[in-house]
Formats: C-alpha cells, structure tokens, sequence
C-alpha cells in the first residue's frame, strides 16, 4: 500500500526538520518571506551533471520549483515530477519548465498538477515522488540527473552490508539500505567486477546465507554495466509491511545470481539483518589425524541476533572430496555423541559455513554458550567413511590454553622405546595428557597409568588409569578430571602430584614395562 496516509501525518514533523526561514530584518516592512525545501539530483547519464532542486513557498501558498545544475551544455532539458520513487518509477504528475543547458537553471510555478488537481507547497512537500532531468525531447529515454523528493527524499539514516564473492572471485561489494521520510527503505546493490553485458537478478531471502531460505523480497536486478541495482522497499513479497527499521532486524540475507537462466550461480551473497556478524569471534586449531597434510581452524562468528556462524577452513582437502562435520559432546579424548550437526566441508574450498543457535535437540545455544560448549568438532573422510576423521580439535571451554609441561619417560624393557609425557592446561582447569612414544609397533596396545610415589619408590598405587598407547602411532590421548579415587584433580594439582607414568607391554604384561617416567612434583 502506498504512502497516502503518511503524507499528512508528516507535514508539521518536515515543516519543523527540513524547511528553513528567512528571518533577516533587511527585506522592507510587508515583504513575503516564504520557507524552502533543497533536494538532492544525482548524476545518471552523465557522471558530471548534478545538481539540486528547491521548492520555494509562493504568497499564495503555491510553489515555485528551481532546478540548478552543474555540469550542462547547450541545450534543453526536458523535466519533469513523476509518481513514486525513482527505484520504482511511475508517470509524470506535475511538468517542469526545460533546464536551460547554458544556465543549468529552470524556474516553475507550480498550482496544480499535469490532471488540473490543485497543489500547495506542503502537498508538494509530501508527495510520493521524484524528478526526472531527460538528455532532450526527443531523448527521454536517457536521464541527466534524477532525485527522490517528498517522503521519498533520504534521511541521514542507514546500514551498509558487505556482499562477499561466490563463483567468480572478482566480484563482490556492498547492499546499503537508507531510510525514506516515508519510513520505508531504499536498498542499493553496488558491485565490482560485474560484466559490461550482463544482468543479475537479486533477491533477499530468508535465513541467513549458511541456512539458505525462501525469497522473501525481489530486488531489481543488477545492471553489469554499472553493478548497481536500486529497490524501493515498503513490503515484502507477501504484501506485509516492512519498514526501514523491521528490514534492519530482519532474518535474511541477500543473493545476486549469474543470470535469470542461472539462479542456482551466485556472484555475491552476504547476510543481513540480525544475522550480520559483530565482529566478535573466536578460533580454534583442527588438527591433522589420517592425512597429516589436512588441517586448519573453527572460527565461532558472533551474529547481532546473538546466534553463530562457525566457519570451517581446512588446507589440503581433495578437491572432489566432501567431509562430513559435527560438534561432539565431550573432549575428542574422551569421544562423545554429536551434538550439533554442521554443513559439510567442501574439499574445492576447504570450507564449510554453518548457522547456530540450537542444538540437534533443539536445546538453544548461544554465541556465549558455544565459547562455553563442552565439546569437540570431527571432520570425516566421507559420508561413507564416518570411522575416519581427516581434523579434530577441541572446542569451548575444552580449548587448550597453551600452558603445558612435557616429561621424559625412559625405555625401560626396550632400550628403542621412549618418549615423553604432557599435560596441557584447558580452559576449564582439565588436562589433556598425550603420550607420545616412539618405537613402537603396528597392531600393539600399550596401558599406561599415573603412580603414587616416584620411579625409584616403585611400586606405588595407580592414581589415574591413562588412555592405551595405541602401537601403530605410539600416542595415547587421556582428559583427566579426577583421580580414580574419585577426587577432584584440576590442572595445577596434575603439575603437583607426586607421581610417575608406566607404560605396559600388554593388558596380559603388565609386569614387563615399555616406558617410564616421574611427573609433577618428582620432577626436578
């Protein structure tokens, strides 16, 4: 529905705003000081003609309407007020005196519009309009300067969303929306790199752009020569209002496609709405498990809306290859069931691209609530190959804080088996102990536990039963939370602990050592 019941409603609030009075004390006793409207004409055709156009009040309550340009030559330049904004177009209401081109002026009195309908300069004020300069009479195809006026003039309002590139890496650019009078919204699509010859159909769609939705609002197309696209938007598609500030908290995100035979081809794409990023984020290490030269980073984008976008980088993926993703419950030593299923990674891209803000059960789960998951995230080889993870790494309050303390173990029955031991500090006060031998062999199993008392006291008691050295890589990977006891056993009390490690040849030898060292507070 257009913006007739607007108009009136907003006289007293533009008179008070956007008009100015002359209040000199020069002009003669008597003499009529009228107020006046400047708006703004852009260059279309010719980058190097602009100007403005001012709406003076006459005595009688008229207007007078001047158009001043800047740029012109010789010549005359039809022009013209016309119904709606300019993004929108609509037929000529009200004809203007031809811009001189030597001058760049024109002067109109303005009484009645182009059907004989009477008009005063506060209804010329709240018109639902814009004025067209055209290249010449016989050209009017071709606009020298045009400019929104009335509820549709711009306010000093408005937000700019990136749009990244999709298929072709040199294109890519901005949507703004600015603010009408009107309340509703101009959205303008600036790209770069688009193609001279070609158009790009636009739209907004629901979601963001990792959920992917239906199109909530057609957008005029993008116009190659210029990358540009302009759409004056009061509704959605449905017919439901929406104004500048429910477009600003809208759930959506916008989409340019190569072609209208193409729409499945994206050249620019970026969220907007409650789903852009505040720029608040977080990175975490996934790290090389079959492949060692797999690897990469999860970084947890905070949205306005305060859910996440976690965004998947890994370097090294096989180009055909697609890998499945989750989050975990638990630490990736410990394993746990998924928790939160993410888009899978693209091995051309190395890159995957998720919303969040629920779990698969559907409990919600914040930005704040992701830096806290106690959780971790597998990277898979393929759907078909679930058992066999390409990355991993920890997540939340598992993430490693990087304080750690390495120990030796010795070889103990074979002078070629050694290694080391370290505990690795999490942010949540837990510890990861990694084992890391070398010399062991293919297809064996090696228990290890953390003792009380020291090597040379041995044997003590086991505190901590660890993870198995797995013989085919020599690591063992262990969360410690507690002693086996059951008491608590936080990362500053593991550095304390008066301990030391032995590794097993077997679960059937356990009497026969492979490895062994002192830790925490037997450690000079």
């Amino acid at each position: 529905m257009k913006k007739i019941m607007y108009l009136f409603l907003m006289a007293s609030t533009i008179f008070a705003t956007s008009c100015t009075d002359d209040d000199s004390t020069d002009q003669p006793p008597g003499v009529f000081e009228g107020e006046s409207k400047t708006y703004q004409l852009q260059s279309r055709s010719d980058a190097s003609v602009s100007g403005t156009a001012t709406v003076v009040e006459n005595e009688d309550g008229t207007a007078t309407v001047n158009l001043k340009l800047s740029g012109t030559s010789a010549g005359s330049f039809p022009a013209h007020v016309h119904a709606n904004s300019a993004a929108e177009t609509g037929d000529i209401i009200i004809d203007l005196n031809a811009v001189d081109g030597a001058s760049g002026e024109s002067t109109t009195i303005v009484t009645a519009t182009k059907n004989g309908t009477a008009i005063t300069y506060e209804q010329l004020l709240e018109l639902d309009a814009y004025i067209n300069v055209h290249q010449s009479a016989t050209d009017l195809g071709t606009l020298i300067a045009q400019g929104d006026i009335g509820v549709n003039e711009l306010t000093a309002d408005s937000r700019e969303y990136e749009l990244s590139s999709a298929a072709d890496a040199n294109i890519s650019g901005t949507a703004t929306i600015y603010k009408r009078v009107s309340g509703a919204s101009l959205l303008e699509i600036a790209l770069e790199g688009t193609p001279a010859d070609g158009e790009h159909p636009a739209h907004i769609h629901l979601n963001s752009a990792a959920e992917g939705g239906d199109i909530a609002i057609s957008l005029s197309p993008v116009i190659g020569a210029t990358g540009k696209s302009y759409t004056h938007i009061e509704e959605d598609d449905a017919g439901t209002a929406l104004n500048y500030e429910a477009l600003l908290e809208m759930d959506g995100y916008i989409n340019v496609h190569r072609s209208a035979t193409e729409l499945d081809v994206l050249v620019a794409q970026g969220d907007i709405g409650v789903n852009v990023l505040t720029g608040d984020s977080k990175e975490f290490a996934l790290h090389s498990v079959l492949v060692p030269t797999i690897s990469g980073t999860a970084i947890v984008h905070k949205r306005l809306s305060g859910a996440s976008l976690l965004e998947l980088q890994l370097e090294g993926t096989p180009s055909d290859g697609e890998h499945p993703a989750h989050i975990h419950a638990n630490t990736a030593a410990e394993g746990g069931d998924i928790a939160i299923s993410l888009n899978a990674v693209a091995g051309a891209s190395g890159k995957s691209w998720t919303h969040i803000e629920a779990d698969d059960a559907g409990t919600a789960v914040s930005y704040e609530d992701l830096l806290e998951f106690d959780g971790y995230i597998n990277v898979h080889k393929s759907i078909a190959e679930l058992d066999v993870l390409v990355a991993q790494g920890d997540i939340g309050q598992n993430e490693l804080t990087g304080n750690e303390v390495s120990y030796d173990l010795a070889a103990v029955s074979n002078a070629a088996i050694f290694g080391t031991a370290t505990f690795s500090e999490r942010v949540n006060k837990e510890t990861l102990v990694t084992l890391e031998l070398v010399g062991t062999t293919a297809g064996a199993i090696h228990p290890a536990h953390i003792h009380s008392g020291a090597v040379a006291d041995a044997p003590g008691a086991v505190i901590v039963t660890l993870g198995n050295v797995i013989g085919d890589n020599g690591i063992s990977v262990t969360n410690v939370t507690q002693a086996n006891a059951g008491g608590a056993l936080d990362y500053d009390a593991l550095l304390a602990i008066d301990g030391y490690i032995n590794v097993h040849l077997s679960a059937e030898d356990l009497d026969t050592l492979v490895a062994q060292g002192n830790v925490g507070a037997n450690v000079n």
